[in-house]
Parts: C-alpha cells; sequence; structure tokens
C-alpha cells in the first residue's frame, strides 16, 4: 500500500518512518498518484479528539487529530480500512486523557531496548498515549554499585532511549519506583544493610535514607521528558516494625507514612516533578487493624479527617484493582478515596502474573467492569498494570489483547463492542483475537471457576509440582487435565500463523502444554500404581513416560530460553534455568526411585506411602477453582529452600 501525505506536520514523520515496514506502507510523492497508486492523506489538526475519514473510490483519506499519539492511532484506521476497501467517518474523543500500560521490570524480566520500540510500535497503533516503566531496582543511581547489581539494571542511555522513541509517537514514559518498601533486591546485600528497616523497607528517619531516597527519585526521572513520577510506597505492612523501633521506638504508621511521603515530596517539588502513589496504605491503616488487602477493598472504609488532613494534596493517589467485576464494588472504592482530596487514578490488570498464560477470563471481564465505572466517575487516567510475580514466567507481548481492549475504551463512551477490539488487535499486533484468548485456557481448566475468578494456576504449579510428592494431586484428582492439555496444544498449533511477526508468543504454551497432557496426572496415576501394587505401570512410568516428559521438558525450557531472550535482558534467565533444572532432575530421580521398587531393590517408596492432602483451602471443593500458589518454591517442595533467621 502506497500512501502520500498532504499537509504533514514534520514532528510526525520519524513516528511514520518507524512503523511503515510493520504497516506494509510505502511513502510516495505526489506523482505516484497520477498513476492509479496509492491514497492521498490529508493530515490537520482538530480542535477536539481525532476525526477520520477514508473513500475508496476517491483513494483519499483525512486524519485530523488534537494530540500527537491521536495521529497514529487514526493512520492504522486508515490503513486497516483501506486493506479491506471500506469507506470509514469517525469522530472520537478521547475518554481518558492518559491511558497505557504498566511494564514490571523489576521481578527479573527486565525489557530489551529494542523489545520495549516493538512494544511501543503496537501501542501507537493502539492510540495509547502513556506507560509507566515499574523499576524497584532496575535503574542505575551513581554511587550505588549494589542497586539492581546483577539484575539486568537500565543505564541512563537506556532509558532515555526508551523515552525518545516514545516521544516520537506522542507516547509519554515515565518512571514507577519504591521509596519505601518493596527493596527486597536491594536490601538483601550486608554492604548496604544500613538503609534497612526490615527485608524489604527502607528506615525511615535515617539522614542516609533521606539521601538515597533524593538520589533513587533524582536518578529515575533524569533521563525522561516528562515531570511525572510514581514513588510507590504500597504494601508496607512491616514499616517501623524493624530496625526503626529498636532505634526510635513505637510510632504509628500514619505518622511514618505521612513523615516519610512529605520528604518524598519534598525532593520532588524541588525537581519540578509531579508525584503519584499507590493508595492502599492509607486505606488499610484508615481501618486500624493491621491492614491487609481486605480491608483496602472493603466498601465500609472510611478515611478519618484527622488523617485526610495530614496527607499533601498534591500528590496523585492511584487505585489498585485487579479483580473486580461488580460496578458497584469500584463506585464505593472510589467513593473511599475522596475525602484524602487527591487527584485519583486507576490502575487495573491484565493477569500475566504467577501464570505462563495469560488470564484473559479475569482480566477482561473486571477491566470492562472497572473502566465503565472510571468513566462514570470522571477518573480520567488509567493504566493496565502487568506484573511478574515470582520469576516471570509469563510474556507482556501475549498480554496485547488487553491492552486493546484498555485503547478502545478510551475512545469509546460506553463499553466497545467486542467485535471492534478484536478487528483492532488483529490489525495492530497481527494475532486473531481467539488465538490470544486460548492463552487462558493454560490455567482456566476443568474445575476452575468460570473466567478464572479465583485465579488458579495449575500452568505453574503442575509444572514445577514434584510427581512423587504430588502437592497438589489431591485437588486435581479426578479431573481430565492431561485431555485438556492435549486439546489446547492441538488448538495452539492450529491457531499459528507463521508469516506473523508475534506468532512466537506461542512457543511456550504450545511446548507447556505438550509436557502437561502426560505430567498434569502422573501423580495420581503413579500412586493408585503404588497402593495397588501395580508393578508393570510403574516400569513403565520409569523407563518410558517419565524419561519422555524429561525430554519435552528440555525442549520447553529452550524454547522459553529463546522467548526470554527475544523481550529481557539475560539476568534472571537463570532462576528458570534452574527451575527446569530442578523439574528434570527430579523426574529422573523419581523414574530411578520407581524402577528400584520394581524391581525389588527398595521396600518401598516413603513419598508415595503418603496421604496426598489439599494444597491449602484453596480448592475446587470449595468453589475456589483447582488451586493457586504465589511461590515457585511451595510448588516445587514442602521442605526448606531457604531459612531467614533474622528476616530484619
Amino acid at each position: 500500500m502506497k500512501l502520500y501525505f498532504d499537509g504533514l506536520f514534520e514532528e510526525l514523520l520519524p513516528g511514520i518512518r518507524a512503523i511503515v515496514t510493520e504497516l506494509g506502507i510505502e511513502l510516495e510523492s505526489d506523482h505516484a498518484l497520477e498513476e492509479n497508486e496509492g491514497i492521498k492523506v490529508v493530515v490537520g489538526r482538530a480542535s477536539d479528539g481525532l476525526e477520520v475519514g477514508y473513500m475508496p473510490g476517491e483513494r483519499t483519506a483525512c486524519i485530523r487529530y488534537e494530540r500527537k499519539h491521536q495521529f497514529y492511532r487514526g493512520l492504522g484506521l486508515v490503513v486497516q480500512h483501506a486493506r479491506k476497501g471500506e469507506s470509514l467517518m469517525r469522530v472520537e474523543k478521547q475518554q481518558f486523557d492518559t491511558i497505557g500500560p504498566m511494564f514490571d521490570l523489576s521481578r527479573n524480566g527486565v525489557l530489551t531496548v529494542d523489545a520495549f520500540k516493538t512494544m511501543l510500535n503496537r501501542m501507537a497503533l493502539m492510540g495509547l498515549n502513556t506507560v509507566m516503566l515499574y523499576m524497584e531496582d532496575t535503574y542505575a543511581i551513581e554511587g550505588e554499585p549494589y542497586f539492581g547489581y546483577m539484575r539486568g539494571r537500565y543505564s541512563a542511555a537506556e532509558l532515555k532511549e526508551i523515552d525518545d522513541y516514545a516521544d516520537m509517537f506522542g507516547i509519554e514514559a515515565f518512571p514507577s519506583i519504591q521509596t519505601l518498601a518493596h527493596l527486597e533486591e536491594f536490601l538483601k546485600w550486608e554492604p548496604v544493610k544500613g538503609y534497612k528497616d526490615t527485608k524489604g523497607a527502607l528506615l525511615v528517619g535515617d539522614e542516609r535514607v533521606d539521601q538515597l531516597v533524593e538520589r533513587m527519585i533524582h536518578s529515575a526521572s533524569a533521563p525522561f521528558r516528562s515531570r511525572k513520577i510514581h514513588i510507590g510506597m504500597d504494601e508496607a505492612e512491616e514499616l517501623g516494625r524493624g530496625k526503626y523501633l529498636d532505634r526510635y521506638g513505637y510510632a504509628d504508621r500514619i505518622d511514618i507514612m505521612t513523615g516519610h511521603l512529605n520528604k518524598a515530596l519534598g525532593v520532588t517539588r524541588r525537581l519540578g516533578l509531579k508525584s503519584m502513589m499507590w493508595s492502599d496504605m492509607f486505606l488499610k491503616l484508615a481501618v486500624g487493624n493491621g491492614g491487609t488487602e481486605s480491608d483496602y477493598y472493603n466498601t465500609d472504609t472510611k478515611i478519618p479527617e484527622e488523617m485526610a488532613s495530614r496527607i499533601p494534596k498534591d500528590v496523585d493517589m492511584v487505585y489498585w484493582d485487579y479483580v473486580h467485576m461488580e460496578p458497584e464494588h469500584y463506585a464505593s472504592v472510589i467513593a473511599n478515596h475522596r475525602p484524602l482530596g487527591c487527584n485519583l487514578v486507576f490502575a487495573g490488570a491484565v493477569w500475566i502474573f504467577n501464570t505462563f498464560g495469560v488470564n484473559y477470563g479475569m482480566s477482561l471481564n473486571a477491566s470492562d467492569v472497572a473502566l465503565q465505572a472510571c468513566k462514570r466517575e470522571g477518573i480520567r487516567e488509567a493504566y493496565a498494570t502487568m506484573w511478574g510475580d515470582d520469576g516471570n514466567e509469563g510474556n507482556p507481548f501475549a498480554a496485547l489483547l488487553g491492552l486493546q481492549l484498555y485503547a478502545e475504551h478510551a475512545y469509546s463512551e460506553e463499553k466497545p463492542d467486542w467485535s471492534v477490539v478484536a478487528e483492532r488487535a488483529k490489525f495492530c499486533t497481527g494475532i486473531e483475537a481467539d488465538a490470544y484468548l486460548l492463552m487462558k485456557d493454560l490455567d482456566e481448566v476443568p474445575g476452575s471457576e468460570p473466567d478464572n475468578r479465583k485465579q488458579s494456576n495449575p500452568s505453574k504449579f503442575l509444572l514445577y509440582q514434584d510427581v512423587l510428592l504430588g502437592l497438589f494431586d489431591f485437588q486435581i484428582d479426578g479431573l481430565p487435565l492431561n485431555a485438556h492439555y492435549a486439546a489446547l496444544e492441538e488448538k495452539l498449533q492450529n491457531a499459528r500463523v507463521e508469516s506473523a511477526s508475534l506468532d512466537w508468543i506461542f512457543d511456550v504454551p504450545q511446548k507447556l502444554s505438550g509436557v502437561l497432557k502426560h505430567k498434569s496426572e502422573l501423580g495420581l496415576r503413579l500412586k493408585r500404581a503404588y497402593d495397588n501394587g501395580d508393578m508393570a505401570t510403574l516400569r513403565h512410568a520409569a523407563t518410558e513416560a517419565i524419561p519422555a516428559i524429561a525430554a519435552a521438558v528440555n525442549e520447553l525450557r529452550i524454547a522459553h530460553r529463546t522467548q526470554w531472550m527475544k523481550m529481557f535482558k539475560p539476568f534472571g534467565w537463570e532462576v528458570l534455568d534452574i527451575r527446569y533444572g530442578g523439574v528434570i532432575n527430579r523426574l529422573d530421580t523419581a523414574a530411578v526411585r520407581l524402577l528400584a521398587y520394581a524391581s525389588g531393590e527398595l521396600d518401598r517408596i516413603e513419598e508415595l506411602e503418603q496421604e496426598r492432602l489439599p494444597f491449602s483451602t484453596v480448592n475446587r471443593f470449595n468453589g475456589k477453582g483447582i488451586g493457586w500458589s504465589s511461590h515457585y518454591y511451595r510448588m516445587a517442595s514442602p521442605n526448606v529452600f531457604f531459612h531467614v533467621m533474622n528476616p530484619f
């Protein structure tokens, strides 16, 4: 397809050149139109929103935009409709001033600059206009060599390159850091123990900590054009309970929080930065019983006037909610925030955390409800978080369908029609919506709740659980999981389009399904055979089934390594290499022990003598799905992986 732009503004050319190859576009001079080739695109300014039109017979299009990022959405719409020979006349007013993803760059997976650029290309076509970089310790601070040490931290030059590329599309990139808690990966180093209150929280009130926070804020913000920064401060329940308590004695956590917040804001004000922070600690502390996540979502929570009066008003509060599907819930919790007197921002999620897949059943439904509620309540800024908890087995590129939903909400007063979301996702990413949705079936298996609303993550625990110990076997007993994964493997294979540039995102799900179609129920089969004295089955498992599964796990490992190196810096992959090695080695040990027992060398297998118990109260027998675990080491073994004598 050839396009000639009339009235093009110089600021748009770099972005056009960055995405024309992906779109299959050639830029032509006006002469091409005389030869009955190409489309003339008239570009101009609009006073309010985006106006796009295309007339196939006349081979003309127009894009009028108010804000720079809207032009690239308009360009995508023109190309999308021109390819189909469809006329187009659309006026869109942006319902959120700011909307885009938050990428977790702190839990092993640090996107390379090139991968970030690929993501930004897709975001530009969608019409998203911001990206938050969540970096706990993965940015460089001069004079702090242990900050992000061996963790793939970004240099200032790398962050500037990401920012430059984002700005080319009118996308605002900005840092999200932690200035209080969630700093375990930095504070674990012995040479920096002077900064530590507890294992993850800074020692508030210490002059060296105040200086560190100032350097954090300066180092994280300096590479970016944006004057916006997220200073974190969430989930700091341990605050003041470690060295702080020894040094200063007991203090109310609201006093510690507000005192530290005011110091951090003093820095951001001096640097001319606009701050935001997670809101959960204030709502948790308002309940007054220690502060839990359920307190945060308690619709009856009331912010005391005395607390509200002490909270600075020039910091935006970010209300995060990833799971609820009731409109009245969002309305109530938003109302709970109002007494704080701060501008309110919303953060939802595309669930790629603690799974190999994407929990689209929960993500799409919860996001639909949340974004509609935000529109009604006048919230003008929204983010789609993509956390990488516990090793980051997930894939942010597999979450692009979720980002497309956020984009379409941003340009629609009502809930966007799913057919529009699906069609736009296919154009912007090259992948069919139905293919993305297969990712949910890695976890939405027989026995799960509808839309996997209880967040079961069998794609992870069925891979990592030991076949002799069978920690989750009680919870999956009687479910046809082998058959489920065999069918999913075939569906994934059939959904692939080799020519699509993002087709690689299906490699790991497909190979994981190939492992789980044999491994899911193996522990149950071994336990039954052992209890029944079925030596033939045990011998076959040892000599045939287990070696075949181990070979499939290694193929999965290789595919996952390829995927990792395509997206992320190499730091952090060693964790998954070790996990895969653990699975393979434990399979080998299982085969050796089974064969020894079947041959009479062992008189019993103690692991298979044990009764199988529920892993936790999160199971299908009480309507909570087939199980959930947040930690690999708990999936792999009930025994001690590490023991910390003094967590502070």
